[in-house]
């Protein structure tokens, strides 16, 4: 469990930020879905209200991030060295940047999240082998030129090279406009060889779960929208998408890190797709 705490801020390289711990937070309550222990008492309470329409949720939370471990994996073995992780959330080793070093020492990875917690453990991200190199920014997907600019300002990623963009759990939290912002960061990424890697909750397994999730997200002020198929399909638009092809996280390669959950269970769609 968190400390608990009354400030509400904390700072970070000198930055002062407002942690807002009152209000929950879409990172944090991922961060209690996975046992982590960056999270509040407001976290904790919106949280508990999710598992009691969708006791998997922790399951869902695991599958997730597991497949964002082997996309990584699948990716870095290919020749990818460049990583944009958007929507990073709390560090939880292994984190993106540790599964792509394990293969290409030389990986570089920038990771970006709008949560002001996720700032104060961004030293967990910054431990790179020292052939690589990692950064962190501070940036909201929903303004996503700003967010580009941030990270190009970081001197990491070379834009004249491949990039996978990494937006794992995160797209659901655009409740409108999301298929704008992701052309605009796709249209940033070098031409050829570039990849896009994306999860997201949706209701086509299990859909009076995803209903009542959504009514409980957006009564905790973290509105989510549960996309079909179809809809997901339009974020890979332009793309060759790998094989499985578009299909749930814990049916995307599994293998021996994969969670053991069903369909519903995940209650998320998962696909890796390169550009042309």
């Amino acid at each position: 469990m968190a400390a608990e705490q009354h400030d509400d801020t904390a700072t970070s390289s000198d930055v002062e930020v407002n942690l807002a711990i009152h209000r929950p937070h879409s990172a944090r309550i991922y961060d209690y879905f996975l046992d982590g222990t960056t999270n509040f008492p407001a976290d904790r309470e919106a949280a508990g209200h999710a598992l009691a329409v969708f006791p998997q949720a922790r399951s869902a939370a695991r599958a997730n991030r597991t497949f964002m471990h082997r996309a990584t994996r699948a990716l870095a073995q290919s020749g990818i060295a460049q990583f944009l992780d958007i929507g990073t959330g709390i560090p939880t080793s292994p984190n993106l940047h540790e599964i792509a070093q394990r293969i290409e020492p030389q990986a570089r990875v920038v990771y970006a999240d709008n949560d002001p917690i996720v700032l104060t453990h961004a030293q967990a991200l910054l431990r790179s082998t020292p052939e690589g190199r990692t950064a962190y920014v501070q940036g909201d997907v929903h303004d996503p030129d700003a967010l580009l600019d941030a990270v190009r300002d970081t001197g990491v990623l070379d834009f004249t090279r491949p990039i996978a963009l990494s937006l794992v759990a995160l797209l659901h939290f655009v409740p409108a406009g999301a298929h704008k912002i992701a052309e605009t960061l796709k249209s940033a990424l070098p031409a050829r060889g570039s990849a896009l890697v994306i999860s997201h909750f949706t209701p086509d397994f299990a859909p009076r779960d995803a209903a009542r999730i959504e009514e409980v997200y957006r009564d905790n002020g973290n509105p989510v929208r549960a996309r079909p198929h179809d809809e997901f399909a339009r974020f890979f638009t332009g793309w060759d998408i790998l094989e499985p092809g578009i299909t749930s996280t814990p049916r995307w390669r599994p293998g021996p890190d994969t969670t053991q959950v069903s369909d519903a269970e995940a209650s998320c769609l998962a696909a890796v797709a390169i550009r042309p």
